[in-house]
């Protein structure tokens, strides 16, 4: 890392933390040179992630769209706010690993299901039903036979 102050190459790292948004770290550095001490912040860098819609559109990947759809999922059962992020988290992990540019509204949802479906059963019940349009009752209950078994 260069020095602000003398435009040398030779600092150091003299103490990380993690800053309070937990993504990012704050690192104080020496410049070996001129001996002053100056803070800079490190962030992984995402990438930018487009989601192909059903209707074959892109648009550009937004956290709030599964939040918002998992918590209406996930409206009025017993399930803590801070389990409900943490797997959202994990969707997000899930969805980010595969290193892909892009990514199919379906994948999403399926990757949403799988985590749903071991957090709560009724969410998980909520949720399909929304995603997977179903047309009648039939179809509704294959699919909770599908979760019985």
């Amino acid at each position: 890392m260069r020095c602000p102050f003398c435009n040398q190459d030779n600092t150091r790292v003299v103490d990380s933390r993690p800053v309070e948004d937990t993504i990012s770290i704050r690192r104080r550095r020496l410049c070996d040179a001129c001996g002053k001490r100056f803070t800079t912040y490190e962030k992984v860098e995402t990438i930018p992630l487009t989601v192909i819609k059903k209707d074959q559109n892109r648009e550009s990947y937004k956290r709030s769209k599964i939040q918002d759809g998992v918590l209406r999922a996930c409206y009025k059962r017993p399930i803590p706010i801070e389990r409900v992020e943490e797997m959202i988290d994990s969707i997000e992990g899930d969805i980010f690993r595969s290193e892909d540019r892009e990514i199919s509204s379906t994948k999403i949802g399926e990757i949403v299901m799988e985590h749903l479906k071991d957090l709560d059963a009724v969410a998980y019940v909520r949720f399909a039903s929304v995603y997977r349009e179903f047309k009648d009752v039939s179809t509704f209950m294959d699919e909770l036979k599908k979760l019985i078994n």
